[in-house]
């Protein structure tokens, strides 16, 4: 009788997971498991955590909420802690036919795992199941992918792609094993609870996504993208894609039964687009692997030397600049921030406070809700001018910045005391 043990890694959901559902179709048993990755809980070479309160509460509402789905259906969710690889070939070891199925993460730290738990003799499946565009429609082969996102597009729109169709929800979950694991369950309520604009779990996700379309929203997406405040400027589907809540697919495919309903438009282009950069990102470590994420990334440029007093005045919000000071108090209180905010938080730290891009895109990995390796990898290489941008580099005139995008200091005023303000 086989079992198959099946690890949810960014991939949180019932509906369009392949590797889920594909799982369910070859299994006698199906153990469902995520892991607490105890390394989470250490402190990084920069000196904090690298899943920071507001990240670790999102994930936790979507491991509770991906639990009650599989009780439902008559299954349910093992949560441990530890370090991967020892757990799950602890679970594996007492079983004589056992597969272990999981989600393929193209990055060093997770490839790194798979590796190990090969190693000890498990048969491992891995299924690429976070990107819109399936890797085997691409019209070219993803070692030699276009570097510029330009004619990665114009590849892409020429060959009349659009997104890969989601898959239909499953219908039914093997049983669970007999012999459950006899490891000690994760502590995943030991956190200080506090009011996130965003709930965890594809429940919340199907729920925001209804009402984004029905309240036509992705028409005026284009014209609000760059805006700092409020729920709607843009489309806030990245908290729930970035733990695989949602799929990019299916969104996608609720887009184009979008424009054939009310017609397509800039916004709902944009969106799509936006989709698309995700993407690019996604599949760039498939061309460059590894020095993606060293220092030089794929430049020349030599590295940074670190400044820690520095970093702790960028990290607290206490520069000299109050709009970014702003940004900062958004970020550690809120566990998020907009895109054009991203981008000139991370030019800041480069460019104007000579900082190492490693260090502020760890401490983005920390805070962010919707932190994604590949998203958050791909930006900040963009910015540092370490990546594949022809430019070599965008750093951005704040002043410049904060006159465009809050001209009436509404954004500080709201993240600032009066004090800070007139630093």
């Amino acid at each position: 009788m086989r079992l198959i043990i099946y690890w949810l890694r960014n991939d949180l959901r019932l509906v369009d997971n392949p590797g889920f559902i594909q799982a369910c179709c070859d299994a006698d048993f199906l153990l469902p498991i995520f892991i607490h990755d105890t390394k989470n809980d250490a402190c990084n070479e920069w000196g904090f955590k690298r899943m920071g309160q507001q990240r670790r509460q999102f994930q936790n509402e979507s491991l509770h909420d991906l639990k009650e789905q599989l009780q439902q259906a008559g299954s349910d969710l093992m949560m441990l802690s530890g370090e991967p690889s020892e757990i799950i070939s602890g679970i594996a070891r007492p079983h004589s036919d056992v597969v272990l199925y999981t989600q393929k993460i193209e990055a060093p730290e997770e490839k790194h795992e798979i590796q190990n738990l090969r190693e000890t003799g498990l048969v491992v499946k891995e299924f690429w199941q976070s990107s819109m565009l399936d890797p085997a429609d691409l019209p070219f082969d993803l070692a030699q992918m276009p570097d510029v996102f330009t004619q990665f597009r114009q590849c892409v729109e020429n060959a009349k792609l659009k997104y890969a169709l989601p898959l239909k929800q499953l219908t039914c979950v093997p049983s669970l094993p007999k012999q459950l694991p006899e490891t000690s369950p994760s502590k995943v309520d030991t956190f200080v609870s506090t009011e996130l604009a965003f709930k965890g779990g594809s429940k919340h996700a199907v729920t925001h996504i209804d009402q984004y379309f029905a309240r036509r929203l992705p028409d005026s997406y284009k014209q609000t993208r760059n805006q700092l405040m409020g729920m709607d400027y843009s489309s806030k589907f990245s908290p729930w894609l970035a733990l695989g809540c949602c799929s990019a697919r299916t969104i996608a495919h609720r887009l184009d039964s979008y424009e054939q309903q009310h017609g397509s438009n800039e916004g709902t282009y944009w969106l799509w687009f936006e989709l698309l950069w995700r993407d690019y990102f996604e599949f760039l470590p498939f061309k460059y692997g590894n020095r993606l994420f060293s220092a030089r990334g794929l430049s020349d440029k030599p590295a940074v030397a670190f400044d820690v007093y520095r970093f702790n005045d960028w990290i607290k919000g206490q520069t000299a600049d109050s709009f970014i000071n702003a940004g900062m108090k958004e970020l550690s209180q809120s566990g998020y921030v907009s895109n054009r905010m991203r981008q000139i938080l991370a030019s800041y730290w480069i460019y104007d406070m000579n900082g190492d891009w490693r260090a502020g895109a760890s401490w983005f990995e920390s805070q962010l809700i919707d932190y994604d390796v590949y998203s958050n990898l791909g930006n900040w290489l963009y910015i540092a001018g370490r990546g594949t941008d022809p430019r070599g580099g965008r750093p951005f005139n704040v002043t410049k910045q904060a006159r465009d995008h809050d001209p009436d200091n509404r954004y500080q005023n709201f993240w600032l005391s009066e004090s800070e303000q007139n630093r």
